[in-house]
């Protein structure tokens, strides 16, 4: 698809920062497990930390093709900072715009904009992943407040985070239907980090395990309606898989290019290894997966733009570019021989960060679960 000169520029403003704030430090926060707090500050001065929020609020009000393009132009230099910017425009603006009272707007989206705070999203337990009818959190009403007990597993930007969206049950005789969301400051009693995981990928990024032990808000820090939260969490979802697929797009066709170069420059049995056929063939047929990926989550981008359904379509692209993102890091890694296998080269480091995509925000087997379900239904709109 033909991009605007806007969503041309907003490209070139994502990528100029990502070459030159970026890529020389990505290798180090990787081996350090350390958080780009500086580079995450930068996004917000560029205005993409808070892109799809209202001017008002200290946004751009740019479209979701938009961020579709940023999100893959930092992937490329790096999928910690990616997740940041996708999270905070995906999940947290879109949650607020769709749900949230003017009050909760005013107060937390000039601080998400501006970069002041980070948020997640505390769905995931330890025995409630896909399944959240299987959600043990509770959040119990006394007089006009409410008391969270529970844990959260898996939780992104967890100890970095100003706020939680934290997801628990106001009705367990409802299960999904009984599960609500609320705003929780992280500075308050009872919100605690249990540990930082030691991940294979995205180590710039922190994944957590959150206690909440009588943790007590307000009534108005709920957002949405009591027994909303399955369907703030679907919302959010269904919007943030398109960001998960410009991550994933963004690392496979940072891949190809690392592969592209190397192999127009090594040199074996008297040739470079670009005009060997097998090596060719090789990079072209990443081209043309990463090239498929790309057109699909901005497909998913412009029907949303369009205000038409789209969540069959995010589903559709997160599924295939998480798992071409495999593919074609695999593929690059093998063309550098055994120099990919080294932490010199940054395809080593894509290679391991691939590997999340086809798991957080909802496995390749969930998406798979709402396509074929689609088509059970005869809801898609073309086959």
């Amino acid at each position: 698809m033909q991009l605007s000169e806007d969503q041309r520029q907003i490209r070139a403003t994502a990528r100029d920062f990502a070459r030159a704030e970026i890529v020389p430090a990505a290798a180090q926060w990787d081996r350090d497990a350390a958080f780009p707090a500086a580079a995450v500050r930068t996004m917000a001065q560029i205005g993409l930390l808070g892109m799809t929020a209202p001017a008002v609020y200290g946004g751009s009000d740019a479209d979701a093709v938009s961020l579709a393009v940023a999100v893959e132009e930092i992937a490329r230099a790096d999928a910690s900072c990616a997740l940041v910017l996708s999270m905070a425009n995906s999940l947290s603006i879109l949650s607020l715009m769709t749900f949230g009272t003017e009050a909760q707007r005013k107060r937390w989206l000039p601080q998400i904009t501006s970069g002041a705070c980070i948020s997640c999203f505390a769905i995931t337990e330890p025995n409630a992943g896909s399944n959240p009818g299987d959600m043990k959190t509770m959040a119990a009403k006394y007089g006009d407040k409410f008391v969270i007990n529970g844990i959260k597993q898996f939780i992104s930007l967890g100890s970095v985070s100003k706020l939680a969206f934290v997801f628990a049950l106001t009705d367990p005789q409802a299960r999904a239907k009984g599960i609500s969301c609320f705003l929780v400051p992280t500075d308050t009693p009872g919100y605690s980090v249990i540990r930082k995981e030691d991940k294979l990928g995205l180590r710039a990024s922190d994944t957590c395990q959150i206690a909440f032990d009588n943790v007590e808000v307000a009534a108005d820090q709920m957002l949405g309606a009591p027994g909303e939260g399955y369907r703030i969490a679907l919302h959010g979802l269904g919007a943030s898989r398109i960001g998960i697929a410009a991550q994933a797009t963004g690392v496979a066709a940072a891949a190809l290019e690392d592969a592209a170069v190397y192999a127009r420059e090594r040199v074996t049995f008297g040739h470079k290894l670009v005009e060997h056929q097998a090596i060719g063939f090789r990079l072209a047929d990443m081209a043309v997966e990463v090239q498929s990926a790309r057109l699909m989550t901005l497909h998913a981008a412009d029907l949303k733009n369009r205000k038409m359904p789209y969540a069959i379509e995010s589903s559709m692209a997160k599924v295939y570019a998480a798992e071409m993102c495999e593919r074609v890091c695999s593929a690059a890694l093998q063309v550098f021989g055994g120099y990919g296998y080294m932490k010199d080269y940054p395809v080593e480091r894509r290679y391991r960060d691939a590997r999340v995509f086809q798991i957080y925000e909802g496995t390749s087997e969930v998406q798979r679960m709402i396509v074929a379900r689609a088509i059970t239904n005869d809801a898609l709109a073309e086959l």
